[in-house]
């Protein structure tokens, strides 16, 4: 029997709904986060966890990363004083290890992105109140304009400061004691619910960073979620490249190991793609994750021969271009599978499956996965299509804006209740998609709606760099909309910024001046249309559809 003969569910929203509250039910999502990874790793001692491959090869046992994190975890609930600490770590020893042990003794890691420009640093440590920074001499020397606070304290140098007779005895607790009992005993909060678990921060549409405050219920329902699509069983080898400072790599190369013991190979950078390949060999890693612009220089400078061990590769962060999961497959013969999440969805929202033979759970007898969607919603994500203007539910099968509900999905930006309140909808939280389902639950994203491209997987606002360029060329006493920004497909990076300009502009200084202003080289439009007139709506604003199709013309 064929994939595409087993029978499928229909899809049925009042299902949907009933699954969403029946989730919500379970007591795990009440647990803590460093209750729920002490009870995992206590529960294994022995079990390699993670591998970190960053400088030579260093491997740890699920027993020596608990042991080391929780006397750590003693050092700092008292030597520290803030709630939140920012981290600032690639995938890897120091950052699983600063992470859980912050979680062990009851505070807030922020991971920061470290590849943003220093006020937007800087106006995020203020937003989250954050005078402690948690990192390493090597991560600080490659960031020299990271603007490092006073109180940074270096991992190596707190590590050595802990007695080693204080972790001999916690790993000897860990393997003779029973977890419960020692997790109380050593005082780890075991509680967590809706309360702030950790914190990322993601660009808005002015530009200004946003802090995303997942919860422990956000992110326990989140692994939970994958744990039981049966995606990643314990016996699997991920390889975790993906910076721990986006939801994608904080779920999959942090706690996802943690909580659910599946081995983790980490690398520092997805943009090694020939180191990221000879340790799939040596390490006989089973599953990639990564996003289409991380993979594509894989096709001209790897030996499919390295990759005969990865059972299948998961993309997300940005739109498969076509063809692109078909050219893999047969190259390098591992399945290509793609989902679809966002930070504010911790992140994962729904995921194809490697195949029918693979499937198990609620998704057993069913067709795995199904080229062009992202697949099906997790396990407790129900979901609502709404008319963009009108506000009206549609059927799920028409096109329309996605709405979301589940354990995953984040209660508020810190500090923004303004923000927040756009992005929810009577308790419904609006991705911004365009997006469909098919009649067997297949989720298709047919566009966004906000005015954002993904390039590189990195969230690109047009208004901030309008705003940037209307500076930049004094264009700020303009009676009408004299430049306008907006992305097309492309073929190398998914999409391409082009700039729409009445007046003339070239490359070369369009490039100068945004550079001049702090705007990284991905923000600055690769494509210069010069126009009449931008096009425009009776209101005053900006015609987005005139503008998309005016960029579209040769």
């Amino acid at each position: 029997m064929s994939s595409e003969e087993i029978t499928q569910t229909k899809l049925n929203p009042t299902d949907l709904d009933a699954g969403y509250e029946k989730f919500q039910e379970r007591p795990e999502l009440k647990r803590h986060l460093g209750a729920a990874c002490f009870r995992s790793l206590a529960g294994h001692p022995g079990r390699v966890i993670l591998v970190d491959r960053t400088t030579g090869r260093k491997e740890l046992t699920a027993g020596k990363i608990l042991a080391v994190s929780l006397a750590l975890s003693r050092r700092w609930k008292t030597a520290i004083p803030g709630k939140r600490v920012g981290v600032v770590f690639p995938p890897g020893i120091g950052g699983t290890l600063t992470n859980l042990a912050l979680v062990l003794c009851g505070k807030i890691p922020a991971n920061f992105n470290f590849t943003m420009g220093a006020a937007s640093l800087q106006s995020s440590m203020k937003n989250a109140e954050i005078d402690t920074v948690i990192s390493a001499a090597a991560v600080r020397k490659k960031l020299p304009n990271f603007p490092w606070p006073e109180d940074t304290r270096d991992l190596l140098l707190e590590l050595a400061g802990l007695p080693k007779a204080e972790i001999i005895g916690l790993l000897a607790a860990i393997r003779i004691c029973p977890s419960g009992w020692l997790s109380r005993r050593l005082e780890v909060p075991q509680e967590g619910d809706n309360e702030e678990a950790g914190l990322l921060f993601s660009s808005g549409s002015t530009g200004e960073p946003k802090g995303v405050a997942l919860s422990h219920r956000n992110i326990i329902g989140n692994c939970t979620q994958i744990e039981e699509t049966h995606l990643l069983p314990p016996s699997e080898t991920i390889l975790g490249c993906l910076p721990i400072f986006h939801s994608f790599g904080f779920i999959t190369a942090l706690w996802l190991p943690l909580i659910s013991g599946v081995k983790v190979v980490t690398l520092p950078s997805p943009l090694e793609s020939k180191k990221i390949a000879r340790t799939i060999e040596e390490e006989k890693a089973t599953v990639l994750f990564g996003t289409p612009t991380f993979y594509r220089p894989y096709f001209k400078r790897i030996d499919p021969a390295l990759l005969r061990s990865l059972k299948f590769v998961v993309a997300g962060a940005e739109k498969t271009p076509e063809g692109f999961g078909e050219k893999w497959q047969e190259q390098f013969g591992s399945v290509y599978i793609e989902g679809y999440g966002l930070t504010e969805t911790s992140p994962v929202i729904s995921i194809n499956l490697p195949g029918d033979s693979q499937v198990k759970g609620q998704y057993e007898g069913m067709v795995g996965n199904r080229t062009a969607s992202v697949g099906r919603l997790m396990p407790g994500v129900t979901a609502r299509i709404v008319e963009p203007e009108t506000g009206e539910q549609l059927p799920l099968t028409e096109v329309g804006i996605l709405h979301v509900k589940g354990p995953n999905v984040f209660s508020g930006y810190l500090n923004d209740p303004e923000r927040t309140a756009k992005v929810f909808s009577d308790g419904w939280f609006i991705t911004g998609d365009l997006a469909r389902f098919d009649e067997d639950g297949f989720l298709y994203i047919e566009g966004r709606i906000s005015r954002f491209s993904k390039i590189g997987g990195e969230m690109v606002p047009h208004g901030t760099i309008e705003n940037h360029i209307i500076t930049a060329f004094d264009l700020e006493e303009s009676e009408k909309p004299m430049v306008a920004v907006t992305g097309i497909a492309d073929p190398a990076k998914g999409e391409t910024l082009v700039l729409l300009s009445a007046i003339e502009i070239t490359s070369a200084v369009l490039r100068e001046r945004l550079n001049w202003a702090g705007l990284p080289n991905l923000w600055i439009p690769r494509i210069i249309k010069e126009v009449d007139e931008i096009p425009c709506l009776a209101t005053g604003k900006l015609d987005l559809k005139g503008v998309e199709r005016m960029a579209l013309e040769s």
